[in-house]
């Protein structure tokens, strides 16, 4: 400690100073000697100092190493702040250094904050993730208790929300989801967090909550690429169309020139089995945009279930015109989708068997063998 001592008060090499007090920790008779610790802090400020200023100078230096040395200054201050709160043997608490290493760190916290937009930005989020439960870490230290910042703290949540983010690249499910309600109070970025959890949710498997995530996102923002077509997905798989109408329908309440809501709307539609309503949509859909290949398939297959329904001898003329009807949509959906043959093979094979079209039959016919 003498040393250690001698180094500190020269200004020169600090971080010999450090490895002097590190190594007297690894014996356990020292780990309870509050002045190891105090010295071990004062060697860590001297490296933060020192590479502060030459960043302020502007002068090259390892910003990631001047992130880690605030870390770890805050790291050692509260090791020290929980040796100097101990009760002495007459049970009084009079701690020596709180107050002025408290004051201190304060105006360095927000560096730990940097520091996890830093590592953000550098795609190293494992440390920006412990950077950032760093700084949230001091509301629950008794060392700020003074401060009051789970009141006082407005970036708290901005921090809350890097974590999430950092948990969600990590791929790491529980700790996207750790700080998530915090994380929720940073307004300007809800939408993004609550796709995080819905992703960290659907990981777990954990359908009930995915859903409740997908809603929750849904709710916020209808017009969000990643709530809607995930909410239509999974109604749809579960054959729910009732509940699968209701979201499309929100949708288009909030923007009812949208084509992928008209063309959702379409296919529930067709999935409910009222194609009269299906084909008068995708009508609406090919009006307002002739080149979108899907309307005219719905319509096209809204028409083939429609001849169905109808008895093949007793209602030959309305089947025959029902058939009429379906042969342009999917003509046309064929020239749009050429590679999708093995949507339109099949369709435009009863097509044309129905109506007795020879040579367009012949052709299908020949197009679907050569795919077996």
């Amino acid at each position: 400690m003498s040393q250690a001592r001698t180094i500190l008060k020269s200004k020169r090499g600090p971080d010999q100073a450090e490895r002097l007090m590190t190594g007297l920790l690894k014996d356990s008779a020292n780990r309870e000697n509050k002045r190891i610790y105090a010295i071990w802090y004062e060697s860590v400020l001297m490296q933060y100092q020192a590479v502060n200023e030459k960043l302020y100078m502007k002068q090259r230096q390892d910003t990631a190493q001047f992130f880690e040395l605030t870390r770890r200054l805050f790291s050692v201050a509260e090791a020290l702040d929980s040796l100097d709160m101990k009760p002495d043997k007459k049970g009084r608490v009079d701690p020596e250094y709180r107050a002025d290493n408290a004051e201190q760190l304060m105006k360095f916290r927000p560096n730990l904050l940097n520091a996890c937009i830093y590592f953000v930005r550098k795609s190293d989020f494992q440390r920006a993730y412990q950077f950032s439960e760093a700084y949230m870490d001091c509301v629950r230290q008794p060392l700020f208790a003074g401060y009051h910042l789970d009141s006082i703290d407005t970036r708290m949540p901005e921090a809350a929300y890097w974590a999430t983010y950092s948990g969600y690249r990590m791929n790491d499910p529980v700790l996207t989801l750790r700080h998530r309600h915090l994380a929720l109070r940073d307004t300007s970025k809800t939408e993004f967090t609550l796709q995080y959890m819905a992703e960290a949710r659907r990981l777990l498997k954990d359908d009930s909550l995915y859903m409740e995530t997908l809603r929750m996102g849904f709710s916020h923002n209808p017009t969000n690429t990643y709530f809607f077509p995930r909410l239509m997905d999974y109604y749809t798989a579960h054959g729910d169309n009732e509940a699968a109408l209701d979201v499309v329908d929100r949708a288009l309440e909030a923007d009812g020139s949208s084509t992928l809501y008209l063309f959702a709307k379409s296919t529930v539609l067709f999935n409910m089995g009222r194609y009269d309503e299906c084909i008068a949509l995708s009508d609406s859909l090919i009006s307002m945009n002739d080149s979108l290949p899907d309307p005219y398939y719905n319509a096209g297959t809204a028409y083939l279930n429609k001849a169905l329904k109808l008895h093949p001898l007793r209602q030959k003329k309305q089947l025959r015109q029902v058939y009429q009807k379906a042969r342009p949509y999917m003509e046309r959906y064929r020239q749009l989708a050429p590679d999708q043959q093995r949507k339109w093979g099949p369709v435009l094979y009863r097509i044309y068997l129905n109506l007795n079209m020879g040579r367009q039959f012949d052709e299908i016919d020949q197009l679907l063998k050569t795919q077996r």
